[in-house]
């Protein structure tokens, strides 16, 4: 394919601000895979790539018109997008994760045994509270790991491809995550 100059593609851009779908189309072939390529990079997720792409290209035809060629060249413009995009989607994407997993520690920790005592349910919660406190006082990246393995049931193996991290680092994560919660929890018992 060969390049064509930045004049061209901003006639091309242009002509989309007039809401021309074959431009917008001739704009899209030309850049599409290469914004995929891109997003697909840093979320490694065909769907939310695709997604990244799709958006991208609606904001172009939405705001077309307000493209100033003096302050960059088309490419640039449309790069600068698709990362933002890409930046919304991990945000969302890490606070869904984490709400999800608050939701599923607080159901696998709480008891729903009707036919447990009231004294029971209340150290069982007092113990709860103190698990969830100690978790909360780790780094981020070992209470992760520690989650995934406690909570989800993933294996060492399962976590490392999930994270992409080597298993070694998630082995090291996990040991040193649990050592601390043993002094932590071992602290209050003694208290």
């Amino acid at each position: 394919m060969a390049i064509e100059p930045p004049s061209h593609e901003a006639a091309l851009l242009s002509r989309v601000a007039q809401h021309d779908q074959a431009a917008l189309a001739d704009l899209y072939d030309r850049y599409a895979r290469i914004l995929y390529s891109v997003a697909f990079r840093s979320l490694r997720s065909a769907e939310e790539s695709e997604e990244v792409v799709l958006d991208v290209f609606a904001q172009v035809w939405r705001t077309a018109a307000r493209y100033e060629g003096t302050k960059g060249r088309v490419d640039s413009w449309l790069f600068m997008m698709t990362r933002s995009r890409v930046l919304d989607r991990l945000r969302r994407l890490q606070r869904t994760t984490k709400v999800t997993l608050a939701s599923e520690n607080l159901a696998e920790i709480q008891s729903t045994n009707p036919g447990v005592d009231p004294i029971e349910n209340v150290l069982l919660a007092e113990r709860r509270d103190r698990v969830l406190a100690a978790l909360s006082q780790l780094p981020p990246e070992q209470r992760q790991a520690i989650e995934l393995a406690y909570y989800k049931g993933l294996t060492q193996s399962e976590i490392a491809a999930q994270t992409n991290l080597s298993l070694g680092t998630v082995k090291t994560r996990i040991r040193l995550g649990l050592s601390k919660l043993r002094v932590a929890l071992g602290n209050w018992e003694q208290s």
